[in-house]
């Protein structure tokens, strides 16, 4: 037998015997009727772990990672609010069936078997994952989550004490309520688990609210590899910033009691606090797993004696709820019902082809109120002197600042966030003045830290806030790309669209930057954002494109619920001159608020048929220096600036290269992963144009005066038109 049949019949032949483990007698605080309440959600919860075992075994289910030995958490849900937004370990069952019994009109069993089916009629995910969610329970779906959803919970948190300050307008959380996120202890090593408490600690230590319960449901093991003896207790018990509680997990009076306790404090202090709950792990990690191939089988039989089904028997039969009798029967009932319900949901049908399973990664659009956009007399004061500039040309870095300056008059719930935006305004000046003009419950310095900077935007999101996150360079995205890839883009996909995050993602990035090299500040590699379902790429090359293009991202985060990186090429924020000093040939006035290049709009520069170089950002500015040569080689050119990366505006571009003779793509990316790709096979496969690309090397870029080797030049793109048109044979 398994050890899932085993503990089963372990269950069975020791309440019948009334051989029950020995501990605590219960204490006060849980009454009979919700004691045996709770009992009747951790016998289902066992329940499903079994059938899901059977289903994946006849090919009806696709899931088996358990929470047995976990059950004391629906005694955790029992001590919060049902709006009480929940973000859940894997391992929670128990907590969301608890859950469940607290709002009318659910029928939880049926529902989660439709999951494990994987059934298009799941109301969770429509069919997409087995999950752990549901937006009548405030319990956004977390697939096997290593505490990637930690950061995010902290930004909920946060967002519960700045709504208080300014409701947002699609605000979703109650004003008093708090947010709780769950974890096991192998989950709390992870950097990010670390980083989320300790940007907790980090807030809480200021005195900023932040009402955030963790959990860590410490069984002892992660898969295979033991955690420490005192290990979570001795991490956590004086971490700063934390109120400490500790819980027997085995019983779930005691549970109830603390984490009453701890949501207390939570709710009423407005402060973080840590529950360390002690659990067993049953049956393995998975249904593949046999734990006697790493444990002993002294150990694994020891957790099982100590199965949390058996010690709320005897609870509630001391406590006088319910005898070992009854609880039987509940047990066996329980066991039948779910495998009869599984039978029906086996049946439901499921996703059949590429357009269903894709039809949630877009958000559904929302209804937002109209607005009308400052006032003349709001911009002036807000502006002051720099009113006295728009009619001049200026860099992109200014227009920038005014297009967020006008964004943030206009919508409330804009929320600006990243180490150093506020009182510094950003390590190139993008955001001067915005801390001073908005205050900084808006203009939000953060710690260094880009998971946690990306889980307080996307945890804001959760809570209505229109979040404008900032990482300073590009390849610091890379410490924090799975909160874009795993929490922030899979969301709404997981949900069937009953939960969003919107945000607009602001990146300094690409090449170009003189001197600078190395790892950090000229990264010109976006594959690791392109191949993210759902995200949309803006990348401006002018500060009018920069003003217009952040308009439209706002209205397609705040409409249409839309995940948004928003990448501004660092070496044309301070860009004045074209072609000579002081020609100014690269600065733009200052579009009117109303005026927005909407998504897949391509800026088409000149007429010329002979040549149409398409290009984006730096690479937009190189092929304006290599106009002239071309023109004198007799080459009669027009650049096509793409400006949306992803999704690629393969109609615009085919459009606006339809009746040119040759294409040379310039791509400032590396060779490999880059959207040159992409485009060679699209006109490849659309057109029959001759095409040539001029790409970046596959290569990191140097420090000091090679910072512009591995990257395409002036000098490159024309060589590369001339070849490829002929004009210089």
């Amino acid at each position: 037998m398994d050890r899932a049949q085993i503990v089963h019949e372990n269950f069975l032949s020791r309440v019948a015997s009334g051989d029950l483990p020995t501990g605590a007698p219960p204490c006060e605080g849980l009454s009979k009727t919700d004691a045996v309440s709770l009992y009747h959600a951790q016998v289902l919860s066992r329940a499903l772990d079994r059938t899901s075992r059977a289903m994946q075994k006849a090919g009806q289910g696709f899931y088996t990672i358990g929470s047995s030995g976990h059950e004391g958490m629906a005694a955790v849900a029992h001590a919060l609010r049902p709006d009480d937004i929940a973000f859940l370990h894997y391992r929670d069952a128990a907590f969301q069936i608890a859950r469940a019994d607290q709002v009318p009109g659910q029928q939880i069993a049926w529902d989660m078997l439709l999951s494990f089916a994987c059934s298009s009629e799941d109301p969770t995910s429509g069919g997409r994952h087995k999950v752990l969610g549901s937006k009548a329970l405030m319990i956004p779906p977390q697939t096997s989550t290593i505490a990637s959803h930690l950061p995010k919970a902290v930004g909920a948190a946060y967002s519960l004490g700045s709504a208080r300050r300014h409701a947002p307008e699609h605000r979703e959380l109650p004003e008093d309520g708090i947010a709780v996120c769950t974890f096991g202890d192998a989950s709390a090593n992870h950097s990010t688990a670390q980083g989320a408490i300790n940007t907790a600690g980090w807030t809480a230590i200021q005195s900023v609210p932040l009402p955030l319960l963790m959990v860590c449901e410490d069984n002892g093991i992660g898969i295979s590899t033991k955690t420490p003896k005192g290990w979570i207790e001795m991490s956590m018990e004086h971490r700063p910033g934390f109120k400490y509680f500790r819980a027997n997990g085995l019983d779930i009076f005691e549970t109830f009691a603390v984490a009453q306790e701890a949501a207390e404090y939570v709710r009423t202090r407005r402060k973080p606090a840590f529950l360390h709950l002690k659990t067993v792990r049953l049956y393995g990690h998975a249904g593949a797993d046999v734990p006697t191939t790493y444990l002993s089988k002294s150990e694994v039989e020891a957790d099982e004696a100590n199965d949390p089904l058996l010690h709320t028997v005897r609870l509630l039969d001391q406590a006088g709820a319910m005898t070992p009798e009854q609880a039987l029967t509940v047990y066996t009932d329980t066991c039948a019902r779910t495998d009869r319900v599984a039978a029906e949901a086996a049946k439901r049908p499921h996703l059949a082809d590429a357009q269903s399973v894709m039809a949630s990664l877009i958000p559904p659009k929302r209804d937002c109120k109209p607005t009308n956009g400052p006032s003349a007399y709001e911009r002036a004061a807000i502006f002051g002197s720099d009113m006295r500039a728009m009619d001049d040309p200026q860099p992109m870095s200014r227009l920038i600042n005014w297009a967020l300056t006008d964004l943030m008059l206009e919508y409330g719930e804009i929320v600006m966030m990243g180490e150093d935006v506020g009182r510094k305004g950003g390590v190139y000046g993008v955001t001067q003045k915005l801390h001073q003009r908005f205050g900084p419950d808006r203009m939000i310095d953060t710690l260094l830290d880009e998971q946690s900077i990306l889980g307080l935007a996307i945890g804001m999101a959760h809570n209505g806030f229109l979040p404008m996150p900032e990482i300073q360079f590009l390849a610091y995205l890379h410490n924090a790309e799975d909160q874009l890839r795993g929490e922030a883009a899979t969301l709404p996909f997981f949900s069937n669209g009953q939960f969003t995050n919107p945000m607009i993602l602001r990146i300094a990035g690409l090449g170009y930057q003189k001197g600078f090299g190395g790892h950090f500040h000229n990264d010109n590699s976006l594959a690791v954002l392109r191949d993210i379902p759902g995200v949309i790429i803006a990348c401006p090359s002018t500060g009018a494109d920069a003003a217009q293009m952040m308009r439209e991202c706002v209205r397609l985060a705040r409409e249409e619920q839309r995940v948004i990186v928003f990448l501004e090429p660092i070496a044309l924020y301070p860009m004045r001159d074209l072609h000579g000093a002081q020609d100014g040939g690269w600065m733009t006035t200052y579009p009117s608020p109303d005026q927005r290049i909407g998504l897949g709009e391509v800026g088409v520069h000149g007429d010329g048929t002979d040549l149409a170089i398409v290009t984006y950002g730096n690479g937009h500015y190189l092929s304006k220096q290599a106009l002239p040569e071309l023109q004198a080689a007799g080459l009669n050119t027009r650049i096509i600036d793409m400006r949306w990366l992803a999704p690629l505006p393969e109609d615009a571009l085919l459009e606006a290269t339809k009746d040119c003779k040759h294409v040379l793509i310039v791509d400032e990316c590396r060779r490999t992963g880059s959207q040159s790709e992409a485009l060679m096979t699209l006109f490849t496969e659309q057109s029959d144009h001759p095409i040539a690309r001029v790409a970046a090397e596959d290569s990191f870029i140097a420090t000091g005066p090679a910072y512009a080797a591995p990257l395409p030049s002036k000098d490159g793109i024309v060589a590369a038109a001339l070849a490829l048109t002929g004009a210089n044979t």
